[in-house]
């Protein structure tokens, strides 16, 4: 509670790091932030092209069913990998200045999650142009799975990055896992063409059922399975908790290893 209540002591500061970091990465460039929707946009166009013309998948409207789950993973893999480099590339920060090292994280993970929401422009654009019909008790439940993903990614953040400051090679693995991680996640495909007996094992996945959950809102057009979907938030929130945990553990040290 006394971190908390420190972190909240800095919100303004978490504020102007979100604000660096969005306005800092298409800085320069000529579209700026309209890459937020560029950029999934095109990962679209490729996916779909593979799957529908030469590797057909056979699944209705394939340009909406894997969109709806590319927008939450380029999230996810932004924060993942990305994200164990921040406390490096802001360790003249640190070594000057005292704040909460979480504050770090935290900001970026919600540039991360800025930039999601106004790609979810374009998943509303793509959904009502295939006249795809959504469920209002569905669109309901929307935040919570939002809130979901935003658990595990900064989880995830506070674990690595931490690591990442001692062991430099962590960055480098983090991409050869999220490839791997990518296609055990029922992304590209359903979950059904997975054989009966590893069917379960998916589950053991966190990111699957928050991409079934995303699914079933906005391509299914119905409220998500919620005894999976409140399982889920809190198994997030504790790898969340696990990851304060730990980077609480390891900040303390920082200085030094910087």
């Amino acid at each position: 509670m006394k971190l908390m209540k420190e972190i909240w002591n800095y919100r303004e500061m978490i504020y102007s790091l979100v604000r660096r970091d969005i306005r800092g990465r298409y800085k320069g460039s000529i579209l700026g932030v309209l890459w937020m929707l560029v950029d999934p946009l095109c990962q679209l166009i490729i996916y779909t092209v593979v799957f529908s013309f030469i590797l057909p998948s056979g699944i209705d409207k394939f340009y909406l069913f894997l969109f709806v789950a590319l927008v939450p993973w380029i999230f996810f893999n932004q924060c993942m990998t990305g994200g164990s480099t921040i406390i490096l590339a802001n360790q003249d920060m640190i070594k000057k200045i005292y704040f909460p090292r979480e504050i770090i994280p935290i900001s970026y993970t919600i540039s991360n999650l800025v930039n999601m929401l106004l790609s979810f422009i374009a998943v509303f654009v793509v959904v009502i142009v295939s006249k795809t019909p959504l469920s209002p008790v569905g669109l309901i439940f929307l935040p919570l799975v939002i809130l979901n993903e935003f658990f595990l990614s900064l989880g995830m953040i506070l674990l690595t990055c931490g690591i990442n400051v001692y062991f430099r090679d962590v960055q480098y693995i983090l991409n050869v896992i999220s490839l791997g991680w990518m296609y055990l996640t029922p992304i590209l495909y359903p979950r059904t063409l997975i054989p009966e007996p590893y069917n379960q094992l998916f589950y053991f996945n966190p990111l699957t059922v928050i991409i079934e959950s995303y699914r079933d809102i906005l391509y299914y057009g119905q409220a998500p399975d919620m005894k999976k979907l409140l399982l889920s938030l809190l198994c997030s929130f504790v790898i969340m908790l696990i990851g304060f945990f730990c980077f609480g553990h390891l900040k303390k040290h920082f200085a030094e290893e910087l």
